[in-house]
């Protein structure tokens, strides 16, 4: 059985082509160039984008596995939640295919399929439920318990910003680039910290005790006021600064990320803690949640492969696979009829 997994939710052009249970071939393009010069993924602009990338990544991996799309069996969509001009390039793409061909597609929760990343290059048993997982973007940081794969319900939330949003607000305020996380770690990594000058220097804000959603809104603002009065008091913000702004920063909402993940789950008595989606690759939010879990007993999983961690195709397969394998797809599966 071949099938051909579509992942433009957002502003990476993702298919990968996979054969029973094995990744044959995938390949994405990203647009972050391109939304360098807007600081952020315009939707109108992410939607041409795809069009354009969309079929010669598409000829990419048809060629590069010597597979006709007459071969496909077939089609797995990511179809919502998202940026909705994205999701219309599949739709024009998926649908034309499926019609002309007559292959079912299969619908994806964009969501889901990025907490099944955790298991791309895993064995099922690797992953022991009940479990809480925790999703990091833009637009989204929850908190989800997982009885098993199914039965997933989202149990805290942020009230305003998101993680990924944070840290690309708080790198636009320092004249940094997109994305923002990435060089924000560069530069953190690089600060010299001299213990005797050790500061906090933004809050953590936790919200009400044993409450586990989440606000980066506070944190966006002290950075702002901070990077405000270094300018006023020396005309520029040198690359020291940024460094300890980054420092601090990244500090700031990694702690409070790992804490309320771990404690989430000791509220719950569960023994596993999971980690996904962008900000996943953020090395010190890793090492925070490793660290809290050894301390804890916990086990914790994240994706093996960074490209797991971004939006791809294999996530989209992944899901399907065990939807599949477990008879999660009846009605979830058609054929587009114009």
């Amino acid at each position: 059985m071949k099938i051909l997994a579509f992942e433009t939710s957002c502003d990476d052009t993702s298919i990968a082509l996979f054969e029973d249970n094995n990744l044959i071939f995938m390949d994405t393009e990203s647009q972050i160039k391109i939304h360098l010069e807007t600081w952020w993924v315009v939707p109108e602009v992410a939607a041409r984008e795809h069009a354009n990338a969309i079929f010669n990544v598409l000829d990419k991996v048809l060629k590069n596995t010597n597979t006709t799309l007459n071969e496909i069996d077939y089609i797995w969509v990511t179809t919502t939640p998202w940026l909705l001009p994205s999701l219309l390039t599949w739709t024009s793409v998926a649908s034309t295919i499926s019609t002309v061909l007559n292959i079912p597609i299969i619908a994806i929760n964009h969501i889901q399929a990025h907490i099944f990343s955790n298991f791309l290059e895993r064995e099922e048993s690797e992953i022991v439920f009940p479990l809480v997982c925790l999703t990091v973007s833009w637009w989204h940081n929850d908190i989800y318990a997982m009885n098993d794969m199914w039965d997933m319900k989202k149990l805290w939330s942020s009230w305003d910003d998101a993680g990924w949003e944070a840290f690309d607000k708080a790198a636009k305020m320092m004249w940094l680039w997109y994305p923002g996380w990435p060089i924000i770690s560069k530069l953190a990594s690089e600060y010299e910290l001299e213990w005797w000058k050790s500061i906090d220097l933004f809050p953590r804000v936790w919200l009400v005790k044993k409450d586990f959603d989440f606000s980066f809104s506070w944190l966006k603002s002290s950075v702002k006021r901070e990077v405000d009065k270094r300018v006023e008091e020396s005309w520029e913000l040198s690359l020291n600064d940024k460094k300890q702004i980054s420092f601090e920063f990244e500090n700031a909402i990694t702690e409070v990320l790992a804490w309320k993940l771990i404690n989430a789950a000791k509220e719950n008595n569960l023994k596993t803690v999971m980690l996904s989606w962008w900000v996943s690759a953020n090395n010190k939010l890793r090492n925070e949640i490793e660290k809290l879990a050894k301390k804890n007993n916990l086990n914790f999983i994240y994706p093996k492969k960074l490209v797991y961690c971004m939006d791809n195709a294999a996530m989209i397969w992944i899901l399907t696979y065990y939807k599949i394998k477990y008879k999660q797809v009846e009605n979830q599966i058609w054929v587009i009829k114009i």
